[in-house]
């Protein structure tokens, strides 16, 4: 049985240093999600000024990494981290992130919570819904995962993940969006469709948002879930069986926006926001249980790509069947 919080390891941390963590600054969140915002529309800008097929794939990157950026602040809200005042917390999240990117923060707060209760248990709807599957399945030879990635980026696989989403992430039964229509969903909707269509944008809507979405978005997304909870993990207790990674700069950028990789500290403390987690991670490797069995990764393209891996063992093994 996996240990879902810091309560069940009684991991002994200074409570006078670790109640200040817990405390929200909103105007963090806020920048945050508008330094988001303007490096997409400046990117867009600067690929239609110098528009090469180069320039452009590097486009579809940064735009993807910003999304999935923007999907990690959604996150933070959906455990009320964002605003005290939850309606606005929901309300803003949705109109700034949630409904471009066609969904709502109710649908996935109700999937990531239990997600939280019943870490990579059979009640845990996202260990459940990627057990057996192919692209979840380690140890992969790096031939096999690279494969995978470049999937993303023909758009085969994001189309696919895509709608496995839509029918994983339902609205909550009690909620007024169970047919997607939610009335500030409705006019967030309308108003984009008139406003695409009478400013004559479709083409670069096409172009720098729709693309990026079913590719590198959910590319990028798919490397980080594979980070969180597979690969070379033990599944008996929570400080092996989540793994944080360490990235450097240009991981953060592109894989590991707003300290997403202290995901090990964010599953014992689900409370503390993002911009604390490196204070987080600080103090819990003051204390020895933690520091000692805590699976820590010291960067994505080397560090988990090994990990991913035993890759040569992969390949023995394929070879010998």
């Amino acid at each position: 049985m996996t240990h879902h919080n810091a309560n069940d390891l009684n991991l002994a941390i200074d409570n006078n240093k670790l109640k200040p963590l817990f405390k929200t600054k909103a105007y963090k969140h806020a920048f945050a999600l508008a330094l988001d915002w303007a490096i997409i529309l400046a990117t867009a800008y600067f690929c239609l000024q110098y528009f090469h097929p180069l320039t452009y794939i590097l486009a579809v990157l940064i735009i993807g990494a910003r999304m999935h950026a923007l999907a990690i602040l959604m996150h933070d809200a959906s455990h009320y981290r964002f605003l005290k005042n939850r309606k606005w917390n929901d309300l803003l999240t949705n109109l700034f992130i949630l409904y471009p990117l066609f969904s709502t923060v109710e649908q996935y707060r109700q999937n990531h919570m239990k997600h939280h209760r019943h870490l990579n248990t059979e009640d845990d709807p996202d260990w459940i819904s990627k057990l057996g599957k192919k692209e979840f399945t380690f140890p992969k030879t790096k031939r096999e995962f690279l494969m995978t990635l470049s999937s993303y980026l023909i758009l085969y696989r994001g189309v696919r993940d895509a709608i496995w989403f839509l029918k994983r992430f339902q609205a909550p039964k009690e909620s007024s969006d169970k047919a997607g229509l939610s009335k500030p969903r409705l006019i967030f909707t309308l108003s984009l469709l008139v406003g695409l269509t009478v400013a004559n944008l479709w083409g670069y809507y096409l172009l720098f948002w729709v693309v990026p979405y079913f590719s590198t978005f959910f590319m990028f997304q798919y490397i980080r879930s594979v980070a969180e909870h597979y690969g070379e993990l033990a599944y008996d207790n929570l400080l092996t069986s989540t793994r944080s990674v360490k990235p450097n700069l240009v991981e953060r950028f592109f894989i590991a926006p707003h300290q997403v990789g202290f995901h090990l500290e964010h599953h014992l403390y689900p409370a503390v926001p993002f911009y604390n987690l490196p204070q987080l991670h600080q103090l819990l490797m003051e204390n020895p249980e933690y520091n000692s069995q805590a699976h820590i990764t010291q960067g994505y393209v080397i560090g988990l790509m090994n990990e991913l891996g035993s890759f040569e063992m992969a390949t023995q093994l394929k070879a010998e069947a």
